[in-house]
């Protein structure tokens, strides 16, 4: 049996492995000290650099982020008229675009920040027994009146976050299942969905680590 010292030892163990493992996964902590003082009411949303294969992650994640910085109280400017406006300027790439400097993007555009991204994950993973879609980006938000970034972050999604049933029933059921979803793979573009729902964990103020409210939205200055 256990005396009680012996106890006592055991309990004072246990508690400093329990604040070591606290300690080894540190929250991360988001600085909004630039962006709360910046207090920017206008974005202009640049084309995302794409570091993946799918030739269509830049188009699949900008169609996908205006809704989530216009519902957090950001008045974001229109992404075609944008896109025009680069065009007519010889930009056509989003690492050239990603390239002017944000005291000419303020010139350009008027707007208080620019919104930078990066798509690191986009598209379909087929495996023997299942397919799912992936979507990864990161993004920082960066003052247009003196290029100070205000705000960074990242997120992923994946397709079975939209619904996707499990693959269940058998291995003869696992492989048909499998071929039919890599099939609806291919016909239907779930990427873009999948970069909708990163868009807004990305995005969408009240998220950890996320934008705070915009001067539009009702909860400004609430965060």
């Amino acid at each position: 049996m256990l005396n009680l010292s012996h106890l006592k030892s055991l309990l004072v163990l246990a508690m400093a492995a329990a604040l070591a493992a606290c300690a080894g996964a540190p929250k991360q902590a988001v600085d909004y000290s630039a962006l709360r003082a910046a207090k920017p009411r206008t974005i202009v949303v640049l084309p995302p650099l794409n570091e993946t294969a799918d030739v269509n992650a830049t188009n699949g994640m900008l169609s996908q982020m205006t809704m989530p910085l216009a519902e957090s109280g950001y008045y974001v400017l229109p992404v075609a008229e944008v896109a025009e406006t680069f065009r007519q300027n010889g930009l056509t790439t989003p690492a050239d675009i990603q390239n002017v400097s944000p005291a000419k993007l303020h010139q350009i555009f008027g707007a208080d920040a620019a919104l930078y991204t990066k798509v690191t994950q986009y598209g379909s993973v087929y495996q023997v027994f299942d397919a799912n879609t992936y979507v990864s980006a990161s993004a920082k938000l960066v003052n247009l009146g003196n290029g100070d970034v205000l705000w960074q972050g990242m997120a992923s999604a994946s397709g079975k976050e939209l619904g996707n049933a499990g693959v269940g029933g058998g291995l003869i059921v696992a492989l048909v299942q499998a071929a039919v979803k890599q099939v609806a793979h291919s016909l239907s573009d779930e990427s873009q969905k999948v970069a909708g729902l990163t868009s807004r964990k990305l995005l969408s103020a009240g998220q950890p680590n996320g934008l705070l409210y915009g001067p539009h939205s009702p909860k400004y200055g609430t965060d």
